[in-house]
């Protein structure tokens, strides 16, 4: 069977979405992992609804996902880009990096299949998204419209 990345990728997403680990989903273990890994993000989640968060990160994961497979992004995709920007929540392109890293590790927890094409998946199809956040860090509006 030839290896397509779409299809780990849906199996896997779906088995994590399945399975509670210490009574944690797969988006609350993330984040209570990303909000430890750092006191920069532990900082930028100090006031924050983490219930809400969730669901927010969430519907941006399937925005991601249409990033990932039209090669376009929406109308929802550019305003997180800017509001993540370094004018408003500053959220600096290390940290995107770190939030990669820590979704790997809850991955490794969450997936009882994982393994290296796994997690190659998981990467290749966040890949594109994340670059189009740290891209606007420092500009003002998403690209292809006028004044960027």
């Amino acid at each position: 069977m030839p290896w397509i990345i779409e299809t780990i990728f849906d199996g896997s997403y779906e088995r994590v979405l399945a399975r509670h680990i210490s009574g944690k989903g797969f988006f609350e273990a993330f984040y209570l992992r990303f909000v430890a890994a750092s006191e920069e993000v532990a900082e930028k989640f100090r006031i924050t609804d983490m219930l809400r968060q969730q669901a927010m990160l969430k519907k941006s994961f399937y925005h991601l996902l249409a990033f990932y497979g039209s090669c376009h992004a929406d109308y929802y995709l550019d305003r997180v880009a800017i509001s993540h920007n370094c004018q408003y929540l500053d959220i600096r392109p290390a940290l995107f990096d770190l939030w990669m890293e820590t979704l790997v590790e809850i991955l490794r927890h969450f997936d009882p299949h994982y393994d290296d094409e796994v997690e190659l998946a998981w990467c290749l199809v966040m890949a594109p998204g994340i670059v189009y956040m740290k891209f606007h860090y420092e500009r003002e509006t998403p690209v292809g419209q006028r004044g960027s």
